[in-house]
């Protein structure tokens, strides 16, 4: 009789409201390693050094402090022209109108004239390897229009890139004080960059380029000291100091390392390879998920059906410090307030990455099935069931 007593009060109590089971819960921590120390950069301005495959930041200073690009600039006039490609509205080697424009525009130049044709692709390497500051306003006025209708869509891709601390006035990266960006946003824009158009690597990797009879050495000098380096861009004026925007590739491993503010092209080249040096040196990726598995589920009375499994909807790599990989916490967040009904594969949180406290990296998860309020004899037999 008491325990018939005792079933038929928690079965009253649980009817009193939903029950929610918790299901996500950190490791317990153990010992770990100590983090390798970032090396000391101090004629650097600002740096980031961040793992092309995971996104992640390995190594950072003054990541988002905001700074003259100089040519970086450039990066987003070449994106936005792959971009045009890609789009159909102009092809590789579809001949550019040079206009009187940036046949006189100053500062570095590929040379191009107006009665000598110059198709897109002779524009991209004269952009890209030369910094032609004429190829940069011959691609914005194919592209754009004109460099001002270039302009607004080179700030309307740095919103969708999420790239919060940069603003463009112009195409070329010649000095202007509403011209800036962070050493974050280039790696961003970087990393965007090769996984959309990886064949661009194709030109930023080449040491010289001839056009019209003049060769010009790439402005690049970590190519000239560091064979697996492939890329991407350098920018130079009074304001921006030396900033070199550099990716490699050692045994399969991408890393991009981004310099703003050097004291010199020597200052700012040490100071990538130190980085690139650190990355590979001290860190590692691994895979943790495949593209829809399961990572845990979400239990609740009131839903339908009452376990939900969550998952990811992308294979899933980290970048750790090597041998901290067994240390790692995952913990999944759901959002406080889910709507159903939920179709699959609906963002229902995020799995988090902890290591030693600090976040690494989180991944949205979602519903593996859909889901649907449940009635309110549904909800009575689900209570009664975990009760027993």
């Amino acid at each position: 009789m008491i325990a018939r007593t005792s079933l038929i009060t928690r079965i009253l109590f649980l009817l009193a409201g939903f029950c929610f089971t918790p299901w996500a819960s950190a490791a317990t921590p153990t010992p770990m390693l100590p983090t390798p120390p970032a090396p000391a950069l101090p004629a650097i301005v600002s740096y980031t050094l961040m793992d092309y495959d995971t996104g992640q930041i390995i190594a950072a200073k003054s990541e988002n402090l905001r700074r003259a690009p100089a040519s970086l600039t450039k990066l987003m006039t070449a994106y936005l022209t792959y971009q045009a490609i890609q789009g159909g509205t102009l092809t590789a080697q579809e001949n550019i109108p040079i206009s009187n424009t940036a046949w006189k525009t100053g500062g570095s130049s590929m040379f191009v004239q107006p009665n000598v044709p110059a198709n897109v692709d002779q524009l991209l390497h004269g952009l890209l390897i030369d910094s032609g500051n004429d190829a940069a306003v011959a691609l914005a006025e194919a592209v754009g229009g004109s460099q001002s209708g270039f302009v607004t869509l080179m700030n309307d891709s740095a919103l969708r890139l999420n790239l919060h601390n940069t603003h463009y006035s112009n195409v070329d990266g010649l000095p202007d004080n509403n011209l800036y960006t962070t050493a974050l946003d280039v790696a961003k824009l970087s990393r965007a960059f090769i996984r959309q158009f990886p064949q661009v690597i194709q030109i930023t990797k080449e040491k010289s380029y001839t056009y019209n009879g003049i060769t010009q050495r790439s402005w690049n000098p970590v190519l000239f000291r560091d064979p697996t380096v492939d890329g991407l861009k350098t920018g130079l004026t009074d304001a921006s100091g030396y900033c070199i925007d550099a990716t490699a590739i050692r045994n399969g491993r991408r890393l991009i390392a981004v310099v703003l503010g050097g004291p010199s092209w020597a200052g700012s080249t040490n100071a990538v390879e130190a980085l690139l040096d650190y990355g590979y040196r001290f860190f590692v990726n691994h895979p943790v998920y495949t593209a829809g598995e399961k990572v845990s589920e979400i239990s609740r009375s009131d839903l339908s059906p009452m376990h939900i499994p969550v998952g990811v909807e992308q294979n899933v790599d980290i970048t750790v410090p090597k041998g901290r990989f067994s240390s790692l916490q995952r913990v999944v967040e759901i959002a406080p307030h889910l709507q159903v009904p939920m179709k699959k594969g609906t963002v229902v949180g995020r799995l988090v990455f902890l290591l030693n406290g600090k976040m690494l990296k989180s991944v949205p998860v979602v519903t593996q099935t859909a889901v649907e309020k449940a009635g309110w004899i549904t909800q009575m037999f689900h209570k009664i069931r975990s009760a027993l």
